[in-house]
């Protein structure tokens, strides 16, 4: 029975988060579906994670990438040696997350009925908040350059986010793909390093005629860390946010629509963005702010991509 179910292995990615880790393999432990390998790849850690891994999952794949080579590159070790296996599907998952047993078996009812659709999405909750959700599809808002997530911090009353269906993307949270649509599109984007590496993902697929479909009865629950919610570490994702928002554009749209957004959002942010700086009324936590989004222009002017410079990381940490 298990050699006729598809294949799929399931990656994930981590970087001193053995807690975390560890409460996820156990949740991904009780899947219900019967033909699943699991492969942890290491960015480096210095917490112990691997070993206690090791101890713990003795049946779980560990790449050691010895390195911090972000989310998209850290991945794609991962995804490499899934394909290498003769996977099906890929199924990358965030170590800060726990899995309803079900959800394998949930995706593929869908994967089965879609053959058009090349990526699926689950549905995030709250990790602290169970029945509140963080993640039910998403939509491009071009009026403001950016995407919003459907459903974003609404309690779930059973039928409002229970349709499949299109979505903008598929969030890297937890994101099912077709082993067949990686060989066609390829891997994630490593110029990313962290954040919008997934939209990237998506809008390949979307060229390349595979849909994404958001899958409700996918359900995982996301710790959504600090480092995304405010605070000076969130800084640091601000200013990937900033930086690869500007890549995104430039790899997705068309010139007709970067024409548009240039003139009427983001040359007006930029100004925005000087005028506060150097507004001697302007708060310590707002000039900082105006600091990291101005070094994530400059670096994506000067093609700087990758892991961001150390000074962003300073900056974090004051």
């Amino acid at each position: 029975m298990k050699d006729l179910l598809p294949k799929i292995s399931i990656i994930i990615l981590n970087w001193n988060g053995k807690k975390d880790t560890l409460e996820c393999l156990k949740s991904v432990q009780k899947i219900e579906y019967k033909n699943y390998e699991v492969v942890v790849v290491d960015n480096g850690s210095s917490d112990g994670s691997v070993q206690a891994i090791k101890s713990h999952f003795k049946d779980v794949k560990i790449i050691e990438n010895g390195a911090n080579l972000g989310f998209a590159e850290g991945n794609n070790k991962g995804i490499a040696y899934a394909l290498e296996q003769g996977t099906d599907y890929v199924f990358l998952l965030n170590n800060d997350t726990i899995v309803e047993s079900k959800i394998l078996n949930n995706f593929l009812e869908v994967t089965e009925e879609y053959s058009e659709v090349g990526i699926f999405a689950a549905k995030i909750y709250y990790y602290d908040e169970p029945n509140k959700i963080w993640y039910a599809g998403a939509a491009w808002l071009p009026q403001k350059a950016r995407f919003t997530q459907l459903g974003f911090n609404q309690i779930d009353d059973g039928f409002s986010w229970n349709e499949i269906k299109e979505t903008a993307y598929a969030c890297g949270c937890a994101l099912l793909i077709k082993a067949n649509v990686i060989k066609k599109i390829g891997m994630l984007e490593p110029k990313y390093f962290l954040t919008w590496e997934e939209t990237d993902w998506c809008y390949k697929a979307y060229r390349a005629g595979y849909k994404c479909l958001f899958v409700p009865k996918a359900i995982v629950w996301h710790k959504v860390s600090a480092s995304f919610s405010g605070g000076n570490q969130g800084l640091l994702v601000r200013y990937f946010m900033e930086r690869n928002r500007l890549l995104w554009i430039e790899r997705n749209l068309t010139f007709k629509e970067k024409k548009l957004i240039y003139h009427h959002i983001i040359f007006k942010e930029i100004y925005q963005s000087f005028r506060e700086y150097f507004n001697s009324e302007t708060t310590q936590q707002k000039r900082l702010i105006c600091k990291v989004k101005l070094a994530a222009l400059r670096d994506y002017i000067f093609r700087r991509f990758g892991d961001c410079p150390s000074s962003i990381r300073s900056v974090a940490k004051l």
